[in-house]
């Protein structure tokens, strides 16, 4: 039986944005399994329910799509999905973690200065806590594409979709939510676990990876890419990324 990954796209995304890495793993021979969050529509309004869907209900449907499988797959997310993936480990979803450059779980300060220009729009807009957002494309640009040619990321903006208001507030405001949907017990996680980080990413900073990095010091690997963005699913060297992610699963799956 193949050894399945589960992979968890970001925050605005869809299960397409792990197509260079679904072809490169199932290349190695795995079953990969890359779904589309709840309510993530390209190209089409939002759904009535998507501005109230939590990060729970993510986490919920992705315990459903691995349901099934004859042992516990890895587990990567990129961005909002390394979030999702550190709290599906963290539930013992997963047998290994990676979490490409991860949005932050509670107790980590992430409103960095650039962070804030990301979200300021939204932070300006009564009750986007509860409302769909989605990003100009001169946002996306500033925060997620700022490496790509334009034309790249003119395409990858095509392809985004909107987010759950919700879910945003979980992530940005984790120490103002009562129900503290965001934490995450790295004591809970035995399992080893990767966390990568970019120098040149502007909505997960490298800074706030390196807190993520030594919040799992127990288990944890952390690599870090001083010339690299946020979008390591696409672009210049991606395929660098991913097998240096296959090594390393290599190194933590042997017996």
């Amino acid at each position: 039986m193949a050894k399945a990954i589960l992979m968890i796209h970001g925050m605005w995304g869809s299960g397409d944005q792990f197509r260079n890495y679904k072809g490169f793993f199932e290349a190695k021979g795995y079953k990969v399994i890359a779904p589309t969050l709840r309510h993530h529509v390209v190209g089409q309004p939002p759904h009535p329910d998507l501005g109230t869907t939590s990060l729970l209900d993510y986490v919920d449907d992705l315990n459903k799509e691995i349901e099934g499988l004859d042992e516990k797959p890895i587990i990567m997310g990129h961005s909002m999905g390394g979030l999702l993936a550190q709290m599906m480990c963290e539930r013992g979803f997963g047998k290994l973690g990676i979490f490409l450059t991860p949005a932050a779980p509670r107790g980590i300060i992430a409103l960095t200065p650039s962070v804030i220009k990301t979200f300021y729009r939204f932070f300006l807009t009564w009750g986007w806590w509860r409302k769909p957002t989605e990003p100009t494309f001169e946002e996306a640009v500033y925060s997620v594409y700022n490496l790509l040619p334009q034309d790249q990321a003119k395409e990858e903006f095509a392809k985004l979709s909107y987010e759950s208001g919700r879910a945003t507030y979980e992530i940005a405001m984790s120490l103002f939510d009562s129900k503290r949907v965001a934490e995450v017990d790295e004591k809970k996680i035995t399992h080893p676990v990767l966390i990568v980080g970019c120098g040149q990413d502007r909505i997960t900073p490298a800074s706030v990876i390196r807190q993520i990095g030594r919040k799992y010091s127990a288990t944890g690997t952390y690599k870090e890419y001083p010339e690299k963005a946020h979008w390591i699913l696409g672009g210049d060297g991606w395929h660098n990324v991913a097998q240096y992610c296959a090594t390393w699963i290599d190194n933590n799956t042997h017996g």
